[in-house]
C-alpha cells in the first residue's frame, strides 16, 4: 500500500466510505477478535484434568495453562499503546490475531506440557495487545453521546464468551479430545482478521520510532516471572529451597524496583502516582481481588467437579453456563442500579454475595447434585455482576478528567494481575492443604485403628474372592486405602480453598468501606 493511500484508511475516511454503519462494522470486528481470545481463556479450564492425565503432571504444572495466559496478557496490555502507535490499529489487530492463532495451533498439537505452556504465553501476550486496542477503537469511532451504548453492546458480546466457553470445551473433549479445545477460537480469529483487514483503521508507520519504557517492562516481567513461578513450584520443590527463595526474592526486588523506576522515569509504563488518590487506590485493590476471585474460581470450580464429583468435561461446562448467561443480563441492570445508588453499596453487596456463594460451596461433596452446584455458582457470579459496573464507575469518578485515561488502564491492569495471581495462589494453597490433610489422615490409619483394621480385612476378603494371589491381597488393600485417603484429602483441601476465597472477598470489605467513606466525604 502506498503512502498516499494510507490516509484513506483512517477512521474518518472509513466512516465516510461506509456511512454510519461503519461504527457497528468495526464494533463487530473487534468483538469477534476479543470473543476468540476470551473463549481461549475460559475453555481450557474444563480440559485441566485431561491434560494432567495426558502429560502425567500435577495441578501446580497444569494451572500454568491459565495463569501464564493471564500473566502475559497483563504484560501485553502495557505494550499495546506503543505498538499500535507505530503500526496502527489494523496491523496491530491483525498481527495479534495471527500470533494468537499460531499459539492455538501450537497448543492443540503440543508434544509436551512445556510446549503447551509456551503456546499459552504466546496467546496471552497477543490477547493483551489486542483487547485494549479494540476498546480504544470503538471509543474513537463513536460520538460521546453513543459511546456508552456501544461499549454496552461490545461488553454483552464479550460476556457471552465465558458463558458458552466451558460448554464448547466440554463438547470438544466429549466427542474428540482435549487438544480440540485449543482450536475452538480459530474460526473467530479468521473472521476477525478478514474483517480487520477491511474495517480497522490504519495510519502510516512513523519515520521516528517513539521511545518505550523497556526497563520498566523488563522489571515487570521479571517480577511476574519470579513471584508466580516461586508460588507455583513452592510446594513441589520446597518453600525453603534455594531455587524457590531466590525466585521469590527476585520477584519482590523487581517489584520494588519497578515501582521506584516508574516514579522516576518521565516515560512511565504505568502511572503509579495515581495510587496517591485514596479512593482510586481502594477501588484498584478491590479490582485486584475481583480479578483474583473471578478468574481463580473460573479455574478451580470445573477442576473440583471433575476431580471430586466425577463430572465429565461437558457436564462441568454445562454447570458453568447458567451463571455466565445470568451475568449477561445482570451487567446492564447493575449498571442502572449503580447510577441510582452509591457505588460502594453495590460493591459491598456484591462482595457479600460472592463470599456467600463460596461459603455454600464448602458443603459440596460427591453427593451434591448438578442443580445445587449450578445454584452455588450462580450466587457467587451474581455478586461479581453487581461489583463490576460499580467498580469501573467509582474508580474513574475519583480521578480528575486528565487522569481518567491512565486510571482506566491501571484499573484494568490490576484486574488482570489479580486474575493471574488468583489462579496461581489458589492452586498453590490447594496443593499445600492437600498434603496437610493427607499427612493428617495417614497418621490415623494404622492397625491400632479398629475401623482401619476392619476395612483392610474386608478389602482383603474381596480381593481374595476376585482371585488375587494371597501375597498381593494386603498390598492391594493398602493401595486402595491410600486412594481413599488421597481423595478425602482433596475434598477437604477444596473446601479449605473455597473458605479462603470467601474470606478474601470479605477482606475486600475494608477497602470498600474506605471507598464509601471517601465518597460520602466528597458529596458532603
Amino acid at each position: 500500500m502506498s503512502t498516499a493511500a494510507v490516509p484513506l484508511q483512517t477512521a474518518a475516511a472509513l466512516t465516510e466510505r461506509y456511512g454510519p454503519s461503519y461504527r457497528w462494522l468495526v464494533t463487530i470486528t473487534g468483538m469477534m477478535g476479543v470473543v476468540s481470545m476470551v473463549l481461549a481463556m475460559t475453555t481450557v479450564n474444563v480440559a485441566v484434568p485431561d491434560v494432567m492425565g495426558a502429560f502425567g503432571i500435577g495441578q501446580d504444572k497444569a494451572q500454568w495453562m491459565s495463569s501464564a495466559y493471564m500473566a502475559t496478557m497483563t504484560a501485553g496490555m502495557l505494550i499495546n499503546a506503543w505498538l499500535s502507535g507505530i503500526l496502527g490499529e489494523r496491523r496491530t489487530f491483525v498481527g495479534a490475531l495471527v500470533f494468537f492463532s499460531i499459539g492455538a495451533l501450537m497448543g492443540g498439537s503440543a508434544p509436551t506440557e512445556d510446549a503447551l505452556i509456551f503456546a499459552r504465553v504466546l496467546q496471552g501476550f497477543s490477547a493483551g495487545v489486542a483487547q485494549p486496542l479494540v476498546m480504544a477503537t470503538i471509543f474513537t469511532v463513536f460520538p460521546p453521546e453513543r459511546r456508552g451504548m456501544a461499549m454496552g453492546v461490545f461488553g454483552l458480546g464479550v460476556v457471552f464468551a465465558p458463558a458458552i466457553g466451558p460448554t464448547l470445551g466440554g463438547l470438544m473433549i466429549e466427542y474428540f479430545s482435549w487438544r480440540y479445545v485449543f482450536f475452538i477460537s480459530l474460526p473467530f480469529c479468521v473472521v476477525a482478521a478478514v474483517m480487520g483487514m477491511v474495517f480497522m483503521p490504519t495510519r502510516p508507520i512513523p519515520k521516528v520510532i517513539p521511545p518505550f519504557d523497556w526497563l520498566g517492562f523488563a522489571l515487570l516481567c521479571m517480577a511476574l516471572l519470579g513471584l508466580m513461578t516461586g508460588i507455583a513450584d513452592g510446594q513441589r520443590e520446597g518453600w525453603s529451597s534455594d531455587a524457590i527463595v531466590f525466585r521469590l526474592v527476585l520477584g519482590s526486588v523487581a517489584t520494588v524496583a519497578f515501582v521506584c523506576w516508574e516514579l522516576y522515569t518521565p516515560r512511565a509504563l504505568l502511572d503509579v502516582r495515581i495510587f496517591g488518590n485514596v479512593e482510586f487506590s481502594a477501588a484498584a485493590l478491590i479490582a485486584f481481588i475481583f480479578g483474583a476471585g473471578m478468574m481463580g474460581s473460573t479455574y478451580i470450580i470445573p477442576v473440583f467437579v471433575q476431580t471430586i464429583i466425577g463430572f465429565t468435561p461437558l457436564m462441568a461446562g454445562l454447570m458453568m453456563m447458567p451463571a455466565g448467561i445470568m451475568l449477561a443480563f445482570i451487567f446492564p441492570l447493575a449498571g442502572r442500579l449503580s447510577d441510582a445508588m452509591p457505588a460502594s453499596t453495590m460493591i459491598i453487596g456484591g462482595l457479600v454475595l460472592f463470599a456467600a456463594g463460596f461459603a455454600w460451596m464448602t458443603t459440596a461433596d460427591v453427593d451434591t447434585t448438578f442443580w445445587t452446584l449450578v445454584s452455588m455458582v450462580m450466587v457467587s457470579r451474581l455478586g461479581l455482576g453487581f461489583i463490576n459496573p460499580s467498580l469501573n464507575a467509582s474508580s474513574l469518578k475519583a480521578l480528575p478528567a486528565d487522569k481518567v485515561r491512565q486510571g482506566s488502564g491501571v484499573a484494568n491492569f490490576m484486574r488482570q494481575l489479580g486474575g493471574a495471581f488468583g489462579i496461581n495462589g489458589m492452586v498453590a494453597f490447594f496443593e499445600i492443604r492437600t498434603r496437610f490433610h493427607a499427612d493428617a489422615l495417614t497418621g490415623t490409619q494404622d492397625w491400632g485403628n479398629r475401623t482401619t483394621e476392619r476395612m483392610l480385612t474386608q478389602l482383603e476378603h474381596l480381593l481374595q474372592r476376585s482371585g488375587l494371589p494371597h501375597q498381593q491381597q494386603k498390598a492391594g488393600a493398602i493401595d486402595y486405602l491410600a486412594t481413599i485417603v488421597q481423595s478425602k484429602a482433596q475434598i477437604m483441601a477444596f473446601s479449605d480453598t473455597f473458605i479462603v476465597v470467601g474470606v478474601v472477598a470479605l477482606a475486600a470489605l475494608i477497602p470498600a468501606a474506605m471507598l464509601s467513606r471517601s465518597q460520602r466525604r466528597s458529596r458532603g
